[in-house]
């Protein structure tokens, strides 16, 4: 049986209405240009990152400027430090080598005044040589107690090992182990000994008869 028209005419509109039924919807926000909206969120946030990229470069700049001054000043701290140990080195040395001109040059006079009495001990009387010699001697002392240099004497003194060098013992009657004889005095710098009295030392005398030698104290 053959349909109507109209019938043929209503199918054909059911189908395509079915055929759109079935199509897939488009997503108007993919297609085309995005809303207005977005695209100022989007420039405002690019704006913020150059900013923020242009904030790291500068302070990256600044680092790099103060590393760089931090730098030099150490290089100059450490040319300085080298100067100042060359200086001091040379302080040094010079110490060694010259350190005892002041104390020569006080000196100077009294090997003058020895010569000068040794050359007038010819000719002249013994008394007056003698006296040249005694002032040659104060002077002497004078120019070491200038330095802080002091001798001393032993003689007659209990002997002290801290102070006296016994070179022998000698029988006599002064009290044993009293200094009676000195060889060489004793000196001290600023009160440290620098060089202690060369001595000899009493000891009892034998009784007569007994013989035997002087035993020598080392």
């Amino acid at each position: 049986m053959i349909p109507d028209e109209p019938q043929l005419q209503d199918d054909a509109a059911a189908e395509q209405s079915g055929a759109a039924q079935d199509e897939i919807p488009v997503d108007d926000s993919l297609a085309g240009d995005p809303p207005a909206g977005d695209v100022g969120r989007l420039q405002a946030r690019v704006r913020l990152l150059s900013a923020q990229l242009e904030e790291s470069f500068a302070r990256a700049r600044e680092t790099s400027e103060r590393l760089k001054e931090e730098h030099e000043r150490l290089l100059r701290n450490a040319a300085e430090f080298e100067n100042f140990k060359k200086r001091a080195q040379k302080d040094r040395e010079d110490v060694q080598k010259f350190g005892s001109e002041r104390m020569l040059r006080d000196f100077l006079p009294v090997a003058d005044n020895l010569e000068r009495a040794l050359d007038h001990a010819e000719g002249h009387a013994l008394a007056q040589v003698l006296e040249g010699v005694k002032l040659v001697q104060k002077q002497l002392d004078a120019a070491l107690g200038k330095h802080g240099v002091t001798s001393f004497s032993a003689m007659g003194k209990p002997f002290d090992p801290n102070f006296h060098e016994a070179l022998m013992q000698q029988e006599s009657d002064a009290p044993p182990n009293t200094v009676v004889s000195e060889m060489a005095r004793g000196y001290k710098l600023n009160d440290r000994l620098i060089r202690p009295a060369a001595v000899v030392v009493a000891k009892a005398k034998e009784p007569a008869g007994d013989a035997g030698g002087t035993p020598e104290v080392s």
